[in-house]
């Protein structure tokens, strides 16, 4: 599906600091949650120290091996299930499509943080002719994926040691709040392993809530739990609420021709139109699937509670959620920007 062709289906972006219009409730709305899943944790295409499969557990949940302790969030079944959805909602606010930035036919692509490769699979689905390389701290990607596609365990934080050869068309990333300490670094690596004229595209979240009636101040739990969030993961080095800041960050780092797209997307089904009630119904479910793998780690080995008392805040968080009186929102960010034509002396 070209970009075009998506955007045609959708949600309304809003430029940067501009009045956007308020999400409507459905006065006929009536909540019922759904259930979603499936993924696959298969083997991996190239082979593995056992020191990268030895994976760490805790409190009930699976966390990877290599580079331990650098990830907050687990790798286990239940968070795969989980990002592959998460893959799904990027896909619904923009149509269908996987990416914003005015690609012609990329040679080689890289996604920063594939999670479970879904993402990479489908790029080289739709661009046979692309060369995609996904990367990530855990090899939980499936074993079976299209002959232009492949995976590597590694650290986006070391330094990238791509030759020139081998820099990309199109770098990708998506989801990574609370996992990068040195954003700048991130946006400099980037643009010295693009190509002249390349593209870089970064989808995230705001770790923030939202309301257009005022109904968020009754979510007090909820509230009371992004504050600790955030400032658990700023004691922790890998701040989550970053998305806000990297249209400025791809700015310095030297990109030209950077773009904003900022999406509102509900928590739960109580918008007015049928595109808002499904990506609601999808977003709300994603996130009571996310209060635990973000809580658990951070909560215990960051702010001191005990596994039990986090779990108590868990359950009062997702009971916010499910509110239908509430009628709340996150926004989603869609940065890109182009490496100019002729590189820079200073980039080296």
């Amino acid at each position: 599906m070209s970009v075009d062709e998506a955007q045609s289906t959708s949600l309304t972006a809003q430029p940067p600091g501009s009045h956007q219009p308020a999400l409507l409730p459905d006065s006929d709305h009536s909540d019922a949650d759904s259930a979603f899943g499936g993924s696959t944790d298969g083997s991996w295409t190239a082979s593995l120290a056992s020191s990268v499969l030895n994976y760490k557990y805790e409190n009930g949940r699976r966390y990877h091996a290599y580079r331990e302790g650098q990830y907050i969030l687990p790798n286990d079944e239940d968070e795969q299930d989980r990002l592959d959805m998460l893959h799904h909602i990027y896909k619904m606010i923009l149509g269908g499509a996987l990416y914003r930035a005015p690609l012609r036919e990329p040679q080689r692509v890289l996604d920063m943080g594939c999670g479970t490769g879904l993402y990479c699979i489908e790029f080289g689905d739709d661009h046979p002719a692309s060369i995609v390389v996904g990367v990530d701290l855990s090899p939980i990607q499936p074993e079976f994926v299209p002959p232009n596609v492949k995976f590597y365990v590694d650290d986006l934080e070391s330094e990238w040691t791509y030759p020139p050869s081998e820099h990309f068309d199109f770098i990708h990333g998506r989801a990574l709040c609370g996992s990068i300490a040195d954003w700048p670094k991130l946006f400099k690596q980037s643009l010295q392993n693009l190509k002249p004229g390349g593209w870089m595209e970064m989808q995230e979240y705001q770790c923030h809530v939202w309301s257009d009636d005022g109904t968020v101040d009754e979510a007090i739990y909820l509230q009371d739990w992004v504050e600790q969030m955030n400032e658990a993961s700023k004691r922790f080095g890998k701040e989550l609420k970053t998305a806000a800041a990297l249209k400025t960050h791809m700015q310095n780092a030297g990109f030209v021709e950077v773009h904003e797209e900022i999406y509102k997307v509900p928590i739960g089904p109580w918008a007015k139109g049928k595109k808002y009630k499904e990506l609601g119904s999808f977003y709300r479910a994603q996130f009571i699937d996310a209060v635990e793998p973000f809580t658990l780690a951070l909560f215990t080995r960051v702010l001191g509670y005990s596994a039990d008392e986090a779990k108590i805040i868990i359950a009062r968080v997702k009971k916010d959620l499910v509110n239908p009186k509430l009628h709340m929102y996150v926004h989603f960010h869609f940065v890109w920007g182009r490496k100019v034509t002729e590189p820079r002396a200073s980039e080296g």
